[in-house]
């Protein structure tokens, strides 16, 4: 990935810790724009600029960062609601809504962004998108169990499904011990329709589709950052 991207990504994270107010319970989003944010909020909490922060992250990962760089941790138990959750996105549409999930965390993603007051998602220009599916497939979690179910009927949908692997051709394993099945349908022509679809089908647990989530995107395209918000 060039530096110009990374810088990118850097800008936006940096923008994201703006929104945070020392008292805040946030959510901890997951993914390689993620890892500028912790750093940037880890340097306020140091520095004073931030106090009183706990955050809720949305995968093993991110706790071993959020842990790393001093950032203290709380549970959904502890605080059923959020003030704030940021994240990354695969792909963002016009209306804000997402595909999230080529990490490998959608469920934990979506169960705590769903539980926070306000979601602003923070990415480079990249990926942006006319339509969701454009450019990157739909991540599924799926049970084991459930796997070859649940490819014959995405076929059946049309499009291609193929179960994730590691380098080592072994199935990628979710911080729940799910599956997760890359799902290439191409453009989502009707991505209300597909979710419910989708959590139709037995064995699916959930889907990247994030759709009526993201209250802001903060955009770092060049030399500008664009702020979007959604309006519905």
């Amino acid at each position: 990935m060039s530096d110009t991207i990374e810088r990118l990504k850097q800008r936006a994270a940096q923008g994201a810790v703006d929104h945070v107010n020392s008292g805040s319970v946030l959510g901890l989003g997951t993914g390689s724009t993620m890892r500028y944010m912790l750093e940037e909020l880890a340097q306020r909490l140091a520095d004073g600029r931030l106090h009183s922060i706990v955050g809720i992250p949305t995968s093993e990962q991110t706790a071993q960062q959020a842990q790393r760089l001093n950032i203290p941790l709380t549970s959904l138990a502890e605080h059923p609601e959020l003030d704030l959750a940021i994240d990354g996105a695969d792909e963002i549409d016009p209306e804000l809504n997402l595909i999230k999930g080529l990490g490998g965390a959608l469920l934990r993603e979506k169960i705590v962004e769903s539980a926070a007051r306000k979601l602003i998602i923070i990415a480079d220009g990249s990926k942006m998108v006319a339509q969701l599916g454009s450019r990157v497939p739909l991540p599924i979690e799926v049970v084991p169990f459930a796997t070859p179910l649940v490819l014959r009927r995405l076929t059946m949908l049309g499009g291609n499904a193929v179960l994730r692997c590691t380098a080592d051709g072994l199935p990628f394993v979710t911080d729940e011990d799910n599956y997760i099945l890359d799902y290439h349908s191409g453009p989502i022509l009707d991505p209300v329709g597909l979710d419910r679809t989708l959590l139709s089908i037995p064995g699916i647990v959930e889907h990247g589709l994030f759709l009526g989530m993201a209250h802001m995107a903060l955009i770092a395209d060049g030399d500008d950052m664009r702020v979007l918000t959604r309006t519905t």
